[in-house]
């Protein structure tokens, strides 16, 4: 799941430019009169402040709006969160991988969409005095380098479940799709983007045929059945939102740069590390999971898995491969742990390596002699 990394730059006024050039050149003149001070501080005054200078409040909002990268940052935070519980699980250093479970789905989807919502808040206010195609195209090249980075590190490291078109992906191809958005007047671009919104969330559940199942069309997220992949996030809904953060900025963007919060700035350790990562959220998004990752498995390397890792995903599998065979629902669920208690016992369990014929053949007959004991017909290994 990552984000899209420049904020929007704002166009000077042209007339205040020129006026603030004349004042810097006339002070300037006359600084050139030997013990002028008073002078030469009416041109210190007039200049305009270096780049990282802090700048007065005039009361209108700066280019890059504080606020927003400290959102950012919030979604950063909670996605760093949930790489970290995808690593504990998959790294077999807690007993379930909360991550893969259905609230960490629902969990999942809602950062992914929060991120989604930002691009097209963002892309809102990148373009409200004009598209400027130079950051915008930098911008796009970033996010697609970073996209491209990561389907060949995962296809180098996890081939059977590399990402194809992932948070990165979506985010490169919506900025391109949502430029006629963004450049329409302002009342039909509102109009046009809540009904693409609607219309894509809804044909994410609605719409299927066998065409779309093909490969090659993955990306659009219309296929009865989703493609073996670590990250997927398609078009369809996904674009939806990104839609909805474009409604949503033209519509309450007048309102909101009068606002306080568009003026608010980052105060405090706290408050500007947050900022600082929502102005480079690529970069994190890049870095963190390699980091979280390497640190768990640093740590596993030492404690080893947890006893009982696996064991809720073991006993799901085995009810369901016990029940496609003709067993009775109770009797696979009761044979489920019995069978996961002796594996456990016997030795056979988180070896990490495929059984030999023999351990196979120990382990197929604890499985019937458990199914046995669940039915009452024998008694347990």
């Amino acid at each position: 799941m990552v984000p899209q990394d420049d904020a929007p730059v704002l166009v000077e006024d042209e007339a205040r430019s020129v006026t603030m050039s004349r004042a810097v050149w006339r002070e300037g003149r006359a600084s050139l009169v030997p013990g002028n001070d008073a002078t030469r501080k009416s041109m210190h005054d007039a200049t305009p402040a270096r780049a990282g200078d802090q700048p007065a409040d005039t009361g209108r909002p700066r280019a890059r709006l504080d606020v927003i990268d400290a959102v950012r940052a919030a979604a950063l935070v909670a996605m760093a969160s949930y790489h970290f519980t995808w690593d504990l699980g998959f790294l077999r250093l807690t007993p379930l991988n909360a991550a893969l479970t259905p609230p960490g789905r629902v969990i999942a989807h809602l950062i992914a969409g929060s991120f989604l919502l930002l691009v097209g808040i963002s892309l809102v206010l990148a373009t409200r005095n004009g598209l400027r195609w130079r950051p915008y195209l930098m911008r796009l090249a970033r996010i697609g380098a970073g996209a491209i980075l990561i389907t060949g590190m995962t296809y180098w490291v996890m081939r059977d479940g590399f990402i194809f078109f992932g948070i990165l992906h979506c985010i490169a191809v919506s900025s391109v799709l949502a430029l006629p958005l963004l450049l329409m007047p302002r009342r039909a671009g509102i109009v046009l983007s809540t009904l693409l919104s609607i219309g894509l969330i809804l044909g994410s559940v609605t719409l299927r045929a066998s065409l779309l199942d093909e490969p090659a069309l993955a990306f659009l997220g219309l296929a009865h059945l989703p493609p073996q992949t670590n990250d997927w996030v398609p078009l369809f809904p996904w674009f939806g939102i990104v839609c909805a953060g474009i409604a949503l900025g033209r519509l309450g963007l007048p309102a909101f740069l009068r606002s306080p919060l568009a003026r608010w700035r980052a105060e405090g350790r706290l408050a500007r590390a947050a900022t600082f990562a929502g102005r480079h959220s690529l970069a994190f998004y890049l870095i963190h999971q390699p980091v979280l990752y390497g640190l768990v498995y640093a740590v596993v390397s030492v404690t080893g898995p947890h006893p009982r890792a696996g064991v809720a995903e073991f006993r799901t599998e085995f009810e369901g491969n016990c029940t496609r065979t003709g067993g009775a629902r109770e009797a696979c669920h009761v044979a489920s742990k019995c069978i996961a208690d002796v594996l456990r016992r016997e030795g056979l369990w988180g070896s990490g390596r495929p059984y030999t014929l023999e351990e196979r053949a120990k382990a197929q007959g604890f499985a019937r002699q458990c199914y046995e004991a669940a039915e009452g017909t024998a008694s347990p290994p």
